[in-house]
């Protein structure tokens, strides 16, 4: 039996710029997880988990082609995992073997409506580290990544892949976008062991960030998920053409300056010019909403924000916004009490979030004995 984990994700800066190839972002992995335990298999396998209902999908080979063959229909990120990490077991020349997976996961609610903690990169990322440790592929984080990134981009093409660096690295990271058309063509063409090793990626990944020890990071849910492949699809070419701030300049160029100087900010351990930075970010975020005519920052959303504000905090929806979480930086020394309770008696619901600790987000696999696996 093996089992992983992979913490979800709040993005601190760039969203929808880093959609761009090329373009940066600032995340950081949460303590709160989603589960993977494979066990092996004969015949068949099975998945498990609350997103299929009570019964388990189940996945067979072809017996001609040796492909993935599953009930589950469309393809879903844990699927897409599965395939992927298959030809890559292929292409090695190693036997396939049938495994099942039990999946559980922290990043939604008792009714499992989900936070918008990077569920679908989260599960990814863990399905890829427990195939990883099964067929013994050896891949590093780096490869884990760009494995998961390959699996990723089949159910979602414009996925910029910051959540998946996020949950394979953890901590506080600057993050730049692979050119996702290029690494898919590259793997058409020369397939996913070649694709992994190529020149393709230079330029993007991940770069750890201090944790700001002088900062706290407080966590809002407005009770109300949000679609992020929608909200994307309804800003479309806006961030590339969205005017923001000064004459010739786009929400894309803004949003690198605002994620270079927040990167400086944690890397100087400048907590007035981190939350500077939080405060640019937001507004540049109301920018594109109003240029794109959707809704990033909700009613409830500006509520928590400016909750925040009054109370000496910077803050600002997380991710794509339409709902889900907002965080707020606050100083370490400042009572947050206050804005903890003021958001409560708006509806908002306090996620007691801390940073994941770097130097991997998906845990190293473990393997256990039947007789004292599993989880409680």
């Amino acid at each position: 039996m093996i089992e992983t984990r992979a913490p979800g994700k709040l993005y601190v800066a760039g969203e929808y710029a880093v959609v761009e190839p090329g373009e940066p972002a600032v995340l950081v992995a949460v303590d709160r997880y989603l589960s993977v335990r494979l066990t092996e298999a004969s015949g068949e396998g099975r998945v498990r988990s609350s997103a299929y209902g009570r019964a388990p999908a189940i996945w067979v080979r072809d017996r001609d082609s040796g492909r993935i063959v599953h009930e589950h229909e469309p393809l879903d990120y844990v699927f897409s995992a599965i395939t992927t990490v298959e030809r890559l077991r292929a292409e090695r020349g190693l036997p396939p073997r049938y495994f099942d997976l039990d999946i559980g996961s922290e990043l939604d609610d008792a009714d499992g409506r989900k936070f918008g903690l990077g569920s679908s990169a989260a599960v990814t990322a863990a399905v890829v580290a427990a195939l990883d440790e099964f067929y013994g592929l050896g891949l590093d984080l780096e490869r884990r990544f760009r494995l998961a990134l390959l699996a990723t981009v089949e159910v979602s093409p414009r996925a910029s892949g910051g959540d998946l660096a996020a949950s394979t690295f953890g901590g506080w990271i600057r993050y730049v976008s692979p050119d996702r058309d290029a690494v898919r063509a590259h793997r058409a063409e020369h397939g996913i062991a070649a694709t992994l090793e190529s020149d393709v990626w230079s330029g993007c990944g991940a770069t750890p960030l201090p944790r700001p020890e002088a900062l706290r990071l407080l966590v809002g849910w407005t009770g109300s998920p949000a679609s992020t492949e929608r909200l994307v699809a309804g800003v479309g070419g806006a961030a590339r053409t969205a005017p923001a701030e000064r004459p010739g300049a786009t929400f894309v160029d803004a949003s690198r300056d605002c994620v270079d100087r927040l990167s400086a900010a944690l890397l100087h351990r400048d907590g007035p010019a981190a939350l500077a930075a939080v405060r640019r970010a937001r507004r540049l975020l109301q920018g594109l909403g109003e240029s794109a005519g959707i809704r990033i920052e909700t009613d409830r959303l500006r509520t928590l924000c400016e909750i925040a504000e009054q109370h000496g905090a910077a803050a600002k929806p997380s991710g794509a916004g339409g709902g889900d979480c907002g965080i707020a930086l606050a100083p370490a020394d400042l009572d947050a009490n206050g804005i903890l309770r003021e958001w409560e008696a708006h509806g908002i619901l306090t996620l007691p979030l801390s940073a994941h600790p770097a130097a991997g987000g998906v845990s190293a696999p473990e393997r256990t004995s039947e007789a004292g696996g599993g989880h409680e």
